[in-house]
């Protein structure tokens, strides 16, 4: 190592001189370490957002069948129940997939979704119609009001018309109902759970005796005041503590929730 001495200087001014200089450099060195400390920790963390972010992608390519644009379960016998999200989604949901020996529900309350069970042509059991009649309840402006019931009713494809009385037209998503319903009055009760389809994670909702059924998963959904996205956040942290949340989709979680008046 090379020292250069300043004869102009004494020994012990030399040697001072040095080490003032070896005190900046060591200063120097400590804020280099610490910066790369701060910069190593926040390439990690961009590693592991990147990481989120790729995986979160992944939640969301799965395929998703034609039901899955409305609010949808499948009850514990193993029947689609279908309800709108709005009322052009009840239109549609009528019109293109209410057919012969499906049930159709309704809550009885201005507002509501219309709710359809597909049948498979077969005979479409009293615990699927329970179940259906909750579903219909729950996603009617009766939940948003906080009610604890709502009598909701069932008829047949046939009794469903679009045919307004003479004078009269009906709006999007209204429909005229003839004949006979059968009534039912469930109580305000959904259930969220993850079930897991092969080797991918879904997002459920429905009554709790189909949704625990069928999930690996689940938690109760009460009526209370806050909006979807602050409860699915909730939601997701507890569901993902199982699976981990990179498998649950946030905005899947938004859309098995009611639109509003909600907590856990």
């Amino acid at each position: 190592m090379r020292i250069e001495i300043d004869y102009s200087k004494s020994l012990e001014q030399n040697a001072s001189g040095y080490f003032e200089k070896s005190k900046k450099s060591k200063k120097k060195l400590e804020g280099l370490c610490l910066a790369m400390q701060e910069t190593k920790k926040k390439l990690e963390r961009l590693e592991k957002q990147k990481s989120s972010e790729k995986k979160e992608k992944l939640v969301k390519k799965r395929k998703h069948a034609w039901f899955e644009s409305f609010h949808w379960f499948v009850s514990s016998n193993g029947f689609l129940v279908v309800a709108g999200r709005s009322a052009k989604q009840n239109e549609l949901l009528v019109k293109k997939h209410l057919e012969k020996n499906d049930m159709f529900l309704h809550a009885d309350i201005q507002g509501g979704a219309a709710t359809i069970i597909k049948s498979g042509n077969k005979k479409i059991s009293d615990q699927t119609l329970k179940e259906a009649a909750q579903f219909a309840a729950v996603f009617s402006k009766a939940w948003q009001r906080g009610l604890a019931s709502i009598e909701v009713y069932a008829v047949s494809k046939e009794q469903v018309s679009k045919k307004a009385p003479s004078g009269e037209a009906l709006s999007t998503g209204a429909f005229m109902i003839y004949g006979k319903r059968k009534w039912f009055k469930p109580a305000m009760e959904l259930e969220i759970g993850i079930k897991k389809d092969e080797n991918q994670f879904i997002t459920v909702s429905g009554p709790s005796t189909a949704i625990k059924k069928q999930s690996i998963i689940s938690l109760p959904i009460k009526q209370g005041s806050q909006k979807p996205g602050q409860t699915a956040k909730k939601i997701r942290a507890i569901l993902g503590k199982k699976i981990g949340e990179e498998n649950i989709g946030l905005d899947e979680i938004i859309r098995m929730l009611p639109s509003s008046g909600i907590s856990l």
